[in-house]
Parts: C-alpha cells; structure tokens; sequence
C-alpha cells in the first residue's frame, strides 16, 4: 500500500477527521471562534485521473500511436517528450499525480495488432485486423468494427494472456514512476460501457500497488454494461486482495438522461440498496473534462450566467441519438444533487451524494490544460492549422460531429494534504 496513494484517495473520498474531545469542549465555552486553532491542510497538490494513451483503441485509432504510459508520466513529471507527431511537449509545472486510465475494451489490443503480437495472430480476427491496419484501414474499417463491438457488447478477441500481459504492463508503468513523497503513479483503468451509444463510463481508482492488482483484470463493458455489475468486481475485488478501490462515474452530459436516471439499469425504480451501494463505491463525480462542463446546463439554470460554459449537448456519446430537453434533468450534477435528497426521502438513503473533481480525459498520453501549451485532446489535433477541424467521431452514420475547436482543455484535480 501507497502512503501518498492513500493520502490522494482518503481526501478524494472527502474522508475528513476534524471532532476531538479538547475542540468539542472548546466550542461549548466559546462559540465565536471555535476552529481557530484546529489543525488542518496547508499543502495543495494537482493532478489527473482520467488520462488515454496510446493503449486506448480510441486514442491510438484516432492519432496517438507512441505516446504510452511511460511517455505519459515522464511527461506529468516534467520530462521533455516528443509527442505523437514529432513536437516537442513540456509540461509548465510538473504534475503531483496521475493515474493513466486507458479503456479496458479492447486494452492494448490495437498497438498489439500493429506490432503483430503472436498472442493475437493466432486469432482469425486478429490475423485480419492487423493485415487491415497494415494495409491502412485502421480509421477507415476496422475503428468502425472496434466501436461496434463495444457497443454491442460482444468482442471478437477475448484473449486473457494477451490482457494480462498488457496489464501488467500498466502497473508496472506506474510502479516504475512512483516517487513516494514527490510524485504519485495511481493505479488504475477506464470502464467504458455505453449501451445504445449513452455515455456510462467510469474511471475506476486503485488505492494499491502491484501486489494486489495483478491480481485482477479490468472489468470492461464486454463482461457488463450494467454498473451494478461494477460494483460487484470492485466489492469482490477488496474481499479478495484486502484492498481498496473506487469509481468515478463522468460525462452524464452524454448519456441520453441516463446517468442520474431515477430508475437502475434494467428500468426498474431505485431501491435503497442501489442507494447504499452506489454512494459506497461512487462518491465522487468528474464534473468537468474535454468532453463538455457538466455542472449545469441553461436549460436547466437560466438565470446563471455561467451555466453555458463549455456544452456539449448535441447528440449522446456515440453521436446516434440527437439530444433532447427531457434528458437535462437527469445528466448533470447541479440537478443530480437535488435528485439525490428528493430520494432520500423516499429510500432513507441519498444515491446522489458526491464530491466533485475535474479531469482532462485527454486521448494524446499529455495531460495539457494550459491555452498556451494545449495539445489538444486527440492525436488528429495536435498543433497544427488544421486542427480546428478535425472531426470526430471518426465513424459513418452518426447524427451530429464534433470538431476540433470544441473539446475544452478541461480541469485537474486539487488535493489538500
């Protein structure tokens, strides 16, 4: 176990320890300034919790094919690297953490196609998709068979050797860059599941080290979509090991009204049981990414006028479904919190209850946030003049696209230790 690990994880979880006997005693004496003398942080340290590199199918389909979890935390440390296309990339002021949370579908599988890596040439399926790429249809066929599997939540490689080693690969990235007491390497992977292209995604958060870790793959969209079933591996996973670990839920400003959904996965109407599990391994949100600011929206505050900061309110996830007005009151947290206590009077339990943090959700292994060394937020987007736009999703059929102007740089999360 980490003791900075613990630290970041402990406040993140707004775990926060402030009664004793001696203050308790001080208040009932003089209640006019009762914390003036209480202990409490006076240290700050910023990081990223949410960070694709090239080991993501998406990230690597859509650009960044070098930079990998190494690059990525030599970069968050303050090292020079080259990025993607050739540019020298330097953070201003090192990061204190980071957690590189490559998807879990598919994890690793494109640059092992690329590399031809034996354990999926023996495959049919993999044997094809790396002659595909090789003939360079990556972004022209095979990203379109990617999504659909991921969609339709039916993979056609399910190679456990191949996932254990890329694992590995990832914890072993992460032990390698952990600098107890000046830089921390947070375990950790993306699930991704979005049934009917609705945004369900979570980052899921490891309090550990390899030692435990190793002991499990990833749970991925291809095991469940149901985040209930998350729950479960993340229950199973501390039963198991002794550890510790938590999600992040992000982005239910895509999720087509489903993310504060006041009915579970199957339709059903929430029970206190969904309530107590979901605020025992959920209880903070990512409130802000590149994928649109998801505080509030003006639809649902418009005397605010803050509340049209960076939307992203055309379509849902995968860009199949236009959105509409029904779905505000259920996507974004302002709302999702008064959802939360309107529930606690029904179930005695709030399910809503979160703490909130920012991420940069960038697909580029860089967690840039700064206007001024902004490296966009997919590899088609590095510095150049035609950035602007670049088009994504990079696939047929869709109702809407987003362009390169309109991912935000995002936000970090502040720690107080």
């Amino acid at each position: 176990m980490r003791a900075e690990t613990k630290n970041v994880i402990l406040i993140m979880c707004l775990t926060l320890v402030v009664t004793t006997s001696a203050l308790a005693e001080k208040v009932k004496k003089n209640a006019y300034s009762p914390y003036v003398d209480r202990d409490h942080p006076e240290n700050v340290y910023f990081g990223d919790t949410h960070l694709h590199t090239s080991i993501s199918l998406d990230a690597y389909g859509d650009g960044n094919t070098k930079v990998g979890p190494d690059e990525a935390y030599r970069w968050a440390k303050g090292e020079t690297i080259a990025s993607d296309n050739g540019i020298p990339a330097r953070i201003s002021r090192p990061l204190d953490f980071l957690m590189v949370a490559d998807h879990a579908e598919y994890l690793g599988l494109v640059p092992g196609l690329g590399r031809k890596d034996p354990l999926l040439m023996k495959d049919k399926e993999g044997a094809r998709w790396a002659k595909m790429i090789e003939e360079g249809k990556l972004k022209s066929d095979v990203f379109s068979e990617f999504i659909h599997d991921v969609t339709g939540n039916k993979p056609r490689i399910n190679n456990k050797e191949f996932s254990q080693s890329v694992w590995e690969s990832i914890i072993d990235a992460a032990e390698t860059h952990n600098q107890p007491g000046k830089f921390t390497a947070i375990i950790g992977y993306e699930y991704s599941p979005f049934p009917n292209g609705n945004n369900m995604h979570r980052v899921v958060v490891f309090r550990d080290g390899k030692d435990k870790t190793s002991q499990v793959l990833p749970y991925s969209a291809f095991d469940s979509n149901n985040p209930e079933d998350l729950w479960n591996y993340l229950e199973n996973y501390e039963k198991k090991t002794g550890g510790q670990v938590l999600a992040i839920p992000h982005n239910g400003n895509i999720s087509g009204g489903r993310m504060f959904s006041l009915q579970d996965f199957a339709g059903n109407p929430l029970t206190r049981e969904y309530a107590e599990k979901r605020m025992r391994w959920e209880p903070i949100y990512e409130v802000t990414q590149m994928k649109g600011d998801g505080e509030t929206h003006p639809f649902l505050s418009p005397d605010d006028q803050f509340a049209d900061f960076e939307t992203w309110d055309k379509a849902n996830l995968a860009m199949l479904e236009a959105h509409k007005d029904e779905y505000y009151k259920t996507e974004y947290a302002r709302s999702a919190l008064q959802l939360g206590m309107q529930q606690k009077n029904k179930l005695a339990v709030n399910p809503f209850k979160f703490g909130m943090i920012g991420a940069t959700d960038s697909h580029t292994g860089l967690s840039t946030v700064a206007e001024d060394n902004f490296f966009g937020k997919y590899g088609n987007s590095f510095p150049s003049k035609e950035r602007w736009k670049h088009e994504w999703p990079p696939v047929k059929g869709t109702v809407a696209k987003m362009y390169g102007w309109e991912p935000q740089s995002a936000g970090l999360a502040g720690v107080w230790g």
